[in-house]
Formats: structure tokens, sequence, C-alpha cells
């Protein structure tokens, strides 16, 4: 599993990732930083086999009507804190694991559910 965090997405979750084994990006380690567009985004992860970690409706506009990005985890939480963000993903990696290895995944997690679609 591989994750492509978004910019709102705490650098602390993407050292959290990193030091489970999980190759981790953040979008301000890429060209163009917090200006890359969405459809680079897009394009980037999907070739390369990334999971788009967003905050962004955007992504998940465009995962359902035009198939991008192939894989996406989505996070409603609102105003929580990171030491609450980090703690979510740690319990659900091993689901995040296992929906994510399809050729498209959808998982969306708000703070009552955590929603899972693959394909």
């Amino acid at each position: 599993m591989k994750f492509l965090c978004d910019v709102h997405i705490p650098i602390a979750l993407v050292k959290f990732l990193a030091l489970q084994g999980y190759e981790t990006l953040h979008v301000n380690s890429m060209p163009n930083k917090w200006n890359i567009s969405d459809t680079d985004i897009c394009n980037y992860t999907d070739a390369n086999d990334f999971i788009v970690t967003t905050k962004d409706q955007d992504f998940k506009n465009t995962h359902f009507i035009l198939g991008t990005p192939k894989k996406l985890i989505r996070i409603t939480l609102g105003n929580i804190s990171t030491t609450e963000l980090i703690a979510i993903f740690q319990r659900h990696l091993p689901q995040f694991f296992i929906h994510s290895n399809g050729a498209k995944c959808y998982i969306e997690i708000g703070k009552e559910f955590i929603e899972q679609n693959n394909l």
C-alpha cells in the first residue's frame, strides 16, 4: 500500500505511515507542491498505484464520475487532532490494506463510520 496525502493532511500522518513501512508522499514533496492540480495528482497516483488520502470532495466526485483516482481514502472527520487521526489510521490499517488490493477502492472515514467500496 502506498499513500499520497493531499495538502490538508498533516505531515505527522505521512511520517506515521512511513514508520509503519508504507511508501508515503505528501503533495508538498511533489513538483509544484500545493499548486499541483488534482488531475496531476490523479495521473501520478493511478500510474504508480498510490492511494490518494484527502479531505477534498472533488476527489470523491472524480473517483465516482471519471474513475480517477482509482484508489481513494476520503477523510470527513471535521476538526480532530492529528493524534486522533493517526489513532484512527493505526486501528484501521489492516482494513485499508484488504480493501485497497483491488483495481479500485473508495474508503470514507467519518466520525460515526468507515465506508468501503471496492471494484
